[in-house]
């Protein structure tokens, strides 16, 4: 994976944890909704931060340095022989 392609991986991850965790400090001390809207919100964010972490993780894998792998296999492509 690119550079470039990681660091929008960890920008939309980073952006998803922001977001999410507002939504939680919000919930947490604004009381007005129903219990269910409040539980169904902290799952989807739940879900949301699962999503983000393994965004993260995906961004942080090893990088090939040796550039692109040939459409043969997955290494690069040995002589006949």
């Amino acid at each position: 994976m690119s550079r470039a392609a990681a660091w929008v991986l960890r920008a939309a991850a980073m952006w998803s944890l922001w977001v999410w965790a507002v939504l939680i400090r919000n919930m947490l001390i604004d009381t007005t909704h129903s219990l269910g809207f409040r539980v169904v919100h902290f799952v989807l964010a739940a879900i949301s931060i699962l999503f983000a972490v393994a965004l993260l993780v995906i961004a942080q894998g090893p990088r090939s340095s040796d550039g692109p792998r040939h459409p043969g296999g997955p290494g690069p492509a040995r002589p006949p022989g």
